[in-house]
């Protein structure tokens, strides 16, 4: 009768044992699916354009930082059109693009810049032949929360000011 006593108790114990073994699983795979729905909500997307109706902006003597202010889709609100700064909300791997439109009497030079690195460029010359320039460059970076990103336009550069010709765009591809 001892032994049969014994013998249920330990079943008892080891069934209580993998109870919680499995709720412990159960509660990490729950904590799993709310992290993915989390990620998931996260939303990230901006495109804006210069938005200074139709005339050239620049050229300056210095370089400045080039603020869109024609937002078409701010989502996440991570893009500020009254600094021309985007703010990265969360850790991720982001894709940015820049175009522009100029006429080609001036040079046009715009840099990317993250925090205060250079990132990439896009750049015409100056030329009594050239009727208009575009040009355009996009990257990938990865960002963590609070990471600046926005554009600069080069001392004696010029872009034309309109709802549609310059723009900045830039998305959340993953999160980190």
């Amino acid at each position: 009768m001892r032994d049969n006593l014994e013998a249920v108790e330990t079943r008892l114990k080891n069934s209580e044992t993998r109870l919680k073994d499995s709720e412990t699983r159960l509660r990490n795979s729950e904590n799993q699916i709310l992290e993915l729905r989390n990620k998931e909500r996260t939303k990230v997307i901006f495109s804006a354009a210069v938005g200074e109706g139709s005339k050239d902006i620049g050229p300056f003597n210095r370089d400045i930082t080039l603020i869109y202010r024609d937002v078409k889709t701010n989502i996440g609100n991570a893009y500020s059109p009254s600094t021309g700064i985007f703010v990265a909300p969360v850790a991720g791997v982001y894709y940015f693009t820049i175009f522009y439109h100029a006429g080609g009497y001036h040079q046009s030079k715009l840099q990317l810049y993250k925090n205060n690195q250079h990132m990439v460029t896009t750049h015409d010359h100056a030329s009594q032949h050239d009727g208009a320039d575009n040009g355009g460059n996009a990257v990938f970076m990865q960002l963590q929360p609070g990471d600046q990103v926005y554009v600069r336009m080069v001392a004696k550069s010029h872009v034309w000011g309109s709802d549609y010709h310059t723009t900045f765009s830039g998305f959340l591809v993953t999160q980190m």
